[in-house]
């Protein structure tokens, strides 16, 4: 059974970026990895240094829109679960499934459901499924995915970014979804801010499991629009992101 993990955040936080940073790690080890961009502006594949062409969400609107041409026979599932395959794209290490834009007008709840039975049978080819999903909840209130064991919130330095990460968990809370860990990094930490980052988390009750310090190495590359995938081992950034995987015992 895989390990499912979920990094989440706001806008700006370096959620991709850490995402990424996890899957360069899983990279270096055995474990089979799928990682699956649930983000609507598909940024991961960008600092992966990977390009893609069709999502799930164009296959959700193929099967929208034929679901009444397709013959009344035929398993539907099956043939998403055959475009599925045609999309998922093999990169040294991992796997990459894009989901794309959120669908348009109309019902897609059968083609959820049909998703949410494929991604369940997908998922048990890999140890780890690590997924860059959006700032909100939505992929894990339609339970799109099984069970999710750790669901990490990136958030920057600030109080507000930790009363995020705050609400986010209240929000977990009431949507009553099967996530078994929530946890926090904080992310862009400087000397000056460290320590109090520390006493707010603790504060509110957030489970910090790692502190990423700004990385002038990572800041070169998003303004260069290059992958961080390639970031050396001496990176502050790569260093603590090996101690969080550790952490989520990766």
């Amino acid at each position: 059974m895989a390990k499912i993990i979920a990094v989440t955040g706001k806008g700006g936080t370096g959620k991709t970026a850490i995402t990424s940073l996890l899957i360069r790690y899983l990279t270096k080890g055995d474990k089979v990895v799928l990682a699956v961009d649930a983000d609507p502006d598909t940024n991961l594949p960008e600092t992966l240094g990977c390009e893609t062409s069709k999502t799930i969400g164009d296959i959700k609107e193929y099967m929208h829109d034929e679901r009444d041409n397709l013959p009344p026979d035929i398993n539907k599932e099956s043939v998403l679960e055959s475009k599925l395959y045609e999309i998922l794209e093999e990169m040294p290490g991992y796997d990459l499934l894009v989901m794309g834009r959120p669908e348009g007008s109309g019902c897609y709840c059968y083609v959820n459901n049909l998703l949410r039975g494929i991604m369940n049978k997908l998922v048990n080819n890999y140890d780890v499924l690590i997924i860059d999903a959006e700032a909100g909840l939505e992929h894990f209130s339609r339970k799109i995915f099984r069970n999710v064991d750790d669901l990490v919130v990136v958030t920057d330095g600030s109080r507000r970014g930790l009363r995020t990460a705050e609400r986010i968990r209240e929000l977990v809370g009431e949507l009553e979804t099967d996530i078994s860990n929530i946890y926090v990094i904080a992310n862009k930490v400087t000397d000056a801010n460290h320590e109090k980052i520390a006493g707010t988390a603790k504060e509110l009750g957030l489970e910090l499991i790692g502190m990423i310090p700004v990385d002038e190495m990572i800041v070169e590359r998003d303004l260069a629009g290059e992958p961080l995938f390639d970031l050396p081992d001496d990176s502050a950034a790569v260093q603590e992101i090996e101690k969080i995987a550790q952490k989520l015992g990766l």
